[in-house]
């Protein structure tokens, strides 16, 4: 073959592995399209979100605050693909999580302060284009980008003026509103009476100029956003901070009970109770790998035991999904930063830490079985239940129940709760999504207990369904993704 021939073979396999790759491309980018289904929106019970198909959506986040400001281009992408096929379907980021605020590529935030006329140089990467290659990139993967819009703390420190929020809302809603995979997130770990005028411009104003996302506000720790702004309209769902504190560890100006740190149902039950009536979540519990109590390095971190925990607790309490954190993971560290929290492996290490990798199996969960009807309801337990670890929690349909046990203690349940004169059970468990056929039952109360020991941690989902459903076979290994 002659050199002229050979470089025409050359440059039309190129050519054909180029059409493959985009081809590729393609195909995972419509697959991981949800948006797909329209809009997000609350459901018309307004205790869940859909989306405007009416096919439900189940909040599984990751965080990662500081993704903006501590990353290269080559970096998000690494960190969505991971964090995609750990089955996450929002991230959430502060893009002006200080003020100043500058990136790894040596851009600035604010360069003209709080004027955007001008933000987009000829010539430059800017802040705000690295901050749009990340919103690109989840919508490649399918996930939402929950936007922290400004950190509490910049703002708590009276560096953000009412007119600096009208102009700052007016430009993030203007730049981001064309996107399909945003969530608007006001605050950031603070209380919402503390510049609340400032908030609230920032909410209304990008609303105002973007009506078609979902808006939510980040508060601080051991409170809940319907605090100060359940009535406002600029608020579609609730989000509160469960926090970082283990029993017995809370200030003495605590707003909650005492021994109740850990309890993250209970700011579910509360939201429930609250009028409007709106969807709620945890956005921010205890992270893996922190320490207990956050700031003190020497006391126990928290295991993945503990964020299966956290999320089951709430999740069955009846929140519209959970979310997940890493103490590395959330301030995306890596050797040549400083480390918060005594953090000590990079990022790219702790997004495959177990109970991060565990985080899929409560969304697969939650998606195989009717999604709408499903209640919480302690009526199921018959017997009697313990408090703190010892407390188990259930939830369900008309046709099914769920309950989580943390320690594996007996449970007397009470089956009559759902339709069915022949009910069939499995367990669930919440380590790998396996699944366990227990057997057929008469209708009526029995007490389950799995093998293997009772302890915090050794904890299993019983399931319960009407033996006439389908939703799960009984030959069946794992939970159906």
């Amino acid at each position: 073959m002659n050199s002229k021939n050979l470089a025409l073979l050359l440059s039309l396999i190129l050519l054909m592995n180029g059409f493959s790759i985009l081809n590729a491309q393609n195909k995972k980018e419509k697959a991981a399209s949800p948006w797909n289904n329209g809009r997000l929106r609350v459901s018309d019970n307004h205790r869940f979100l859909q989306y405007a198909d009416g096919k439900p959506f189940f909040w599984l986040g990751e965080t990662a605050w500081l993704l903006p400001s501590r990353s290269k281009r080559e970096e998000v992408s690494y960190f969505m693909d991971e964090t995609a096929k750990s089955g996450f379907n929002v991230v959430l980021v502060s893009v002006l999580h200080t003020i100043p605020a500058i990136n790894s590529y040596g851009q600035l935030a604010l360069p003209d302060g709080f004027n955007f006329k001008h933000i987009d140089k000829r010539g430059e990467y800017s802040y705000w284009q690295h901050v749009d290659f990340i919103v690109q990139q989840a919508k490649q993967y399918g996930i939402y980008v929950g936007i922290v819009c400004v950190w509490g703390t910049p703002v708590k420190e009276g560096q953000v003026t009412i007119e600096d929020a009208r102009k700052y809302g007016r430009f993030l809603a203007e730049r981001y509103k064309k996107y399909p995979n945003i969530i608007w997130i006001i605050g950031g770990d603070t209380y919402g009476n503390e510049k609340k005028e400032i908030w609230e411009t920032l909410a209304n104003t990008i609303k105002q100029y973007d009506p078609n996302h979902l808006m939510t506000f980040h508060p601080r720790g051991r409170t809940i956003s319907s605090i100060w702004f359940d009535k406002d309209s600029w608020l579609d769902f609730n989000m509160f901070q469960s926090g970082h504190r283990r029993y017995g560890q809370q200030p003495e100006d605590s707003l909650i009970p005492p021994n109740t740190e850990e309890d993250n149902w209970r700011y579910v039950e509360r939201s429930l109770q609250t009028q409007p009536l709106k969807p709620v979540l945890d956005g921010e519990p205890s992270y893996e790998d922190i320490p207990q109590g956050l700031h003190d390095t020497t006391q126990p971190r928290w295991k993945a035991r503990d964020v299966r925990r956290y999320a089951y607790w709430s999740v069955f309490a009846g929140s519209c999904g959970h979310t997940y954190g890493n103490n590395s993971t959330m301030q995306m560290y890596h050797p040549g930063y400083m480390p918060a929290f005594g953090a000590d492996r990079p990022w790219y290490e702790t997004i495959h830490d177990p109970g991060c990798l565990e985080m899929q199996y409560v969304k697969d969960l939650i998606y195989s079985f009717p999604y709408f009807d499903r209640i919480p309801d302690q009526s199921v337990i018959a017997g009697k239940n313990g408090t703190q670890y010892y407390r188990d929690i259930a939830t369900r349909g008309n046709d099914y129940i769920l309950v989580y046990n943390y320690t594996n203690t007996p449970m007397d349940i009470d089956m009559t709760k759902i339709s069915g004169d022949k009910k069939n059970a499995w367990w669930f468990n919440p380590h790998n999504g396996a699944l366990e056929y227990i057997g057929e039952f008469n209708n009526g109360k029995h007490v389950f207990v799995h093998d293997g020991g009772s302890y915090p941690g050794n904890d299993h989902v019983l399931i319960i369904t009407d033996a006439r459903t389908s939703y799960i076979q009984q030959d069946q290994k794992y939970i159906n993704k």
